[in-house]
């Protein structure tokens, strides 16, 4: 057994110079302990704790968290209190089985508690724990077994072009458990402080989580008159995600999220004062000029946004042909010289694509066999459509899923997944299906599409760590199955014990995204559209971006994430540029952009792990925050001045790295 290295080699996060190779801390000629007794233990325990208080998060606020970066720092201290040696590949195993949780819970959640809702008014629909099981499994499957052929593409042909903000953060903390001592140290001090201000914010409500021109009284007459307002979230978390997505990308979001709220909101409020828009939404009464532009960007705003993110998805998938040609290719047993000679390393050698075929067609078989029985009732013409649509936009989305985490380090898989429940519809609807039964067979649909986009985004980060450290993906892609099954069993258990607590229906658990579902997909059902012009703007704006030349898809993910979580992506991104360019000293200012890609990740495993923390503590019913203080401008005033002493904290810190 080979020894670990103590750090990531220098060229980890850049471009390769032709002829040059990465060489990972675990060397791919060398045996680790990867897979054992302990690290699959762990990582099902993982699977199952974080499964549970994810499902209950995202009900709560419509947020799923990223489990990654918490499980990982569990995972180092486990290993450092037991004395394990040589640990690190055990670490990314438990991580990668544990990380199952939150891709499958926000595949669940996102869409089926809006059968317990519509239950209410259709009592003859079915939310049963067989449906919710299936459903999160089968989906979790097949973006596990769509992924594996763009392996090699995404983590080391896309090498350095990507900036992997979530497996940067996460890989950081792995390689401190192995680190040790003072070098782990950068880390660990902005992980303290990060997450404790996170904390703060979060549990106790100190200073307001957004600062917004709404604090001063022109600002609030702006947002009132012209629909204009500027926010910012004064998380560290995010401030971190911003450093390490780098200036070039947080720019474009940037400008994308800019584009809706001080563009499109303003001019729809503008052109249609007096006019109620509801002719996708009946529920929608109020004039889009008596509307705020909060509420503009949320009944319009958005759509534009998912348009623009299924039009770059689909250009991005023409773009990339010959790779989905390959990997088609590769699945069927093509180019079998090629894949031999790269399987000689450990680090590159991947699940047989036999496996991979066989795996992919039995799953489909018996997602089928699912839809036929359990959602169609017996209707053979039904389950064909039903299989052909999911198979289709599963397979086609995976790549877009894995762009937008290797970018942003957020998936949109809600938008995404609106679209297919809209056009899910829509086809239901043409070939005979609607009403309840439509409406549960589309969620169905829409929840196995949801959670194989949701898994295939975050497997790809799970396998960029792999990469860097250098563990092999083989024995990574084997294990996640069961992640799968662990996460699809324990979100199904804990959705329906959540239900029976708190009834979705009731509105106790605001389960928001669940509820966008059922509102757009019942009045489809019933024979109502789709904002198909809205959808259409986007698609027009993605196209032309793609004729200037501009990442269509980056700017599509800024339209569709709410402003204030993308103007401190730039922020982060300014700070990167400002402290790596400072210094006359090429090497100086490498060394102080590797000190803050440290900070930005502890920022981010500290928001991480303590908004975890906070989200228990409420579980529990312990929710000290006073909301008359928040609602005070002051509150807004002092989260101003607690951001800015935050964003000096990093640039200081980042001045001590030297050459």
């Amino acid at each position: 057994m080979e020894e670990i290295k103590t750090q990531l080699p220098e060229n980890a996060f850049r471009e390769l110079n032709e002829g040059e190779t990465y060489e990972p801390m675990m060397s791919p000629k060398g045996h680790y302990p990867e897979v054992n007794f302990w690290s699959v233990t762990w990582g099902i325990l993982m699977a199952v704790l974080f499964s549970a208080a994810a499902a209950y998060l995202g009900l709560k606020v419509g947020q799923v968290f990223e489990a990654a970066i918490p499980i990982a720092i569990i995972a180092v201290g486990v290993s450092t209190a037991a004395r394990r040696s040589k640990a690190l590949g055990e670490n990314v195993i438990i991580q990668s089985i544990g990380a199952c949780s939150g891709s499958v819970v926000a595949g669940a959640i996102f869409t089926l508690p809006a059968i317990y809702i519509l239950q209410a008014k259709y009592p003859e629909m079915s939310a049963s724990f067989f449906n919710i099981f299936m459903a999160s499994l089968l989906g979790g499957i097949l973006g596990i077994l769509f992924l594996i052929p763009f392996r090699r593409y995404f983590v080391k042909e896309m090498h350095g072009k990507y900036p992997f903000p979530e497996a940067t953060a996460t890989t950081q903390v792995l390689v401190s458990g192995e680190k040790g001592g003072s070098q782990a140290k950068p880390l660990l001090i902005a992980g303290i402080i990060g997450g404790l201000y996170d904390f703060i914010i979060a549990t106790f409500g100190w200073w307001n989580e957004n600062f917004t021109t709404r604090v001063i009284g022109w600002g609030q007459q702006l947002a009132d008159h012209a629909k204009l307002v500027f926010k910012v979230n004064t998380g560290a978390a995010v401030l971190g995600l911003g450093y390490i997505i780098g200036l070039k990308y947080a720019f474009i979001i940037c400008l994308g999220s800019l584009a809706v709220w001080w563009l499109i909101v303003p001019g729809m409020a503008l052109l249609f004062s007096g006019d109620i828009l509801n002719m996708w939404d009946p529920s929608l009464t109020t004039p889009v000029g008596e509307m705020s532009p909060e509420q503009i960007f949320k009944s319009y705003g958005k759509s534009i946004g998912i348009g623009g993110i299924a039009m770059a998805g689909l250009i991005g998938i023409w773009k990339s042909r010959s790779i989905i040609v390959n990997a088609v290719k590769g699945i069927g047993g093509g180019d079998k010289t090629k894949r031999l000679q790269t399987e000689e390393l450990r680090t590159d050698r991947d699940l047989s694509m036999k496996i991979i075929s066989i795996g992919t067609i039995l799953t489909i078989v018996i997602t089928f066999a699912f839809f036929y029985l359990g959602v169609f009732q017996g209707n053979i013409l039904f389950a064909a459509v039903g299989i052909l649509l999911v198979g289709f936009i599963a397979f086609l989305f995976t790549t877009v899923a894995a762009n937008a985490i290797a970018i942003v380090g957020s998936n949109p898989v809600s938008g995404m997944t609106l679209m297919t429940l809209i056009l899910a519809s829509v086809v239901m609807v043409a070939v005979g299906l609607n009403g309840p039964g439509g409406m549960l067979a589309a969620l169905v649909m829409g929840g196995v599409v949801c959670t194989a986009l949701s898994v295939a985004g975050s497997f790809v980060t799970d396998l960029k760590i792999g990469y860097w450290l250098g563990t092999t993906p083989k024995k990574q892609e084997q294990w996640k199955f069961l992640g799968v099954l662990v996460s699809a069993a324990t979100v199904g258990g804990v959705m329906m014990l959540l239900n029976q607590t708190y009834n979705f229906a009731s509105g106790e658990l605001a389960a928001p995204q669940a509820n966008a579902m059922a509102a757009v997909i019942e009045p489809l059902m019933s024979g109502v559209g789709a904002p198909w012009l809205l959808y259409a703007i986007g698609a027009v704006i993605a196209l032309v971006l793609t004729w200037c030349k501009v990442p269509a898809l980056a700017f599509a993910l800024g339209m569709f994430i709410p402003l204030e979580l993308n103007t401190p992506l730039l922020v982060g991104g300014a700070i990167n540029w400002y402290v790596t360019t400072r210094s006359k000293n090429t090497a100086v200012n490498e060394a102080r952009g590797e000190k803050g890609t440290l900070i930005a990740s502890g920022f981010i495993a500290g928001g991480a792990l303590m908004g975890v923390v906070s989200a228990l503590l409420r579980f529990v019913g312990y929710d000290p925050i006073d909301e008359s203080w928040l609602a005070h401008p002051l509150s807004e005033a002092c989260a101003l001045i607690a951001y800015i002493l935050l964003i000096c904290y990093f640039i200081k810190a980042t001045k001590t790295a030297n050459k």
